[in-house]
């Protein structure tokens, strides 16, 4: 997997400098040059937002959902600027708003989570931009799929466009959640792994679907080493036309603000001694636990030769439910998460199902 050329990838030429973290906020839709107005001026106000942010195209689930007010919104977001100074950004779904947007001199466009999905969409807004230079910033796809995120970076790179981001906002959750939409962070993890100099904020209004669970979030993501983030802000949140519960009033951001502990990467070469003799206890146990998990799926597979031998079936299902009642206690009291343990068991059994299936299939043996 590559990660796209990203020259300019840096946020500090392109995004002027002040206190961290750097803070996108705004309304999730502009509803009245009032509403935006008065949001943006009690946001001008907090030194941390550089960013005014505002939905004027919204790709809404159902038909009879607020549409949002399209490109009137434009000219209250030039109203925005002028006023506080602060730069625009706003969401593109199509090239017409693509071209909207750059005609009205938005300094900033995002791509939403429905899409940054689809690769026809991608490919048609990378070809309305190609040959700007406007920064643009891509929120994941719905899916936990890195691939697609990923691709969708390669479009606008291909396009031309170097002054990239992307937006961590969680993912559609499979089961039931506490969060409107799953963090998964190992996602994001996996995409600053590939693209080490690629800016990455993250969303913690659209992940927590709630006003409570925003500074939770809000912190968890600036100790992952994230750059910024973009939050939903109205002046009267319980009076606004689409998601009024996850967005927080202007009073409510410079409070959490304040509160958010900004930690340093810790380069100084005392610290990173002391780091490197824990990493090295770990980097030993890392090692033990391989060898130990190689000796298990040698059992594996000879628990596999065994059961094709005696015309037995792969999975024997009480025996992993013995398997998961037993770890899942053990763990537990050893003061593991229960949803850690779970997925990592899960995921040892599904390898093992492979190798037992595979020798199942060698018949020739």
């Amino acid at each position: 997997m590559n990660c796209p050329e990203l020259p300019e990838a840096q946020l500090e030429p392109w995004l002027p400098q002040g206190e961290a973290p750097l803070v996108i906020a705004g309304p999730c839709s502009a509803e009245s040059p009032e509403q935006l107005m008065a949001t943006a001026h009690a946001l001008a106000a907090i030194p941390q937002v550089r960013v005014f942010r505002a939905g004027l195209w919204k790709p809404r689930t159902r038909p009879e959902g607020f549409q949002g007010v399209g490109e009137l919104g434009l000219e209250w977001m030039q109203a925005v600027k002028a006023e506080t100074g602060l730069l625009l950004t706003v969401e593109v779904a199509k090239p017409g708003h693509v071209e909207e947007a750059l005609k009205a001199g938005i300094d900033i466009l995002w791509v939403g989570a429905r899409t940054s999905g689809n690769p026809f969409s991608m490919q048609e807004i990378a070809d309305a931009l190609r040959g700007t230079e406007v920064p643009v910033m891509v929120k994941n796809p719905l899916n936990p799929d890195l691939k697609l995120w990923l691709g969708a970076l390669e479009r606008l790179s291909q396009a031309g466009i170097r002054r990239l981001a992307a937006i961590h906002r969680g993912f559609y959750p499979y089961t039931s959640s506490r969060f409107r939409h799953d963090p998964m962070w190992e996602v994001p993890i996996e995409l600053k792994r590939h693209c080490t100099g690629l800016p990455l904020l993250c969303d913690p209004s659209h992940i927590s679907g709630s006003t409570t669970l925003i500074p939770g979030i809000s912190q968890k993501a600036l100790d992952l080493a994230m750059d910024g983030l973009m939050i939903e802000v109205h002046v009267h949140p319980s009076q606004a036309l689409t998601d009024k519960r996850q967005q927080l009033s202007p009073a409510q951001l410079r409070q959490m603000l304040e509160q958010l502990v900004v930690r340093r990467p810790g380069h100084e070469p005392a610290l990173q001694d002391m780091l490197a003799e824990l990493r090295h206890q770990i980097d030993e146990l890392d090692h033990e636990m391989l060898r130990i998990l190689d000796r298990r799926m040698e059992i594996v597979r000879r628990i596999g030769s065994f059961k094709k031998d005696h015309g037995m079936t792969v999975l024997q299902i009480r025996r992993w439910m013995e398997i998961i009642e037993d770890r899942m206690d053990r763990g537990e009291r050893a003061g593991l998460e229960r949803e850690f343990l779970l997925r990592l068991l899960q995921l040892i059994h599904k390898e093992a199902i492979r190798i037992q299936t595979e020798a199942m299939e060698h018949r020739g043996d």
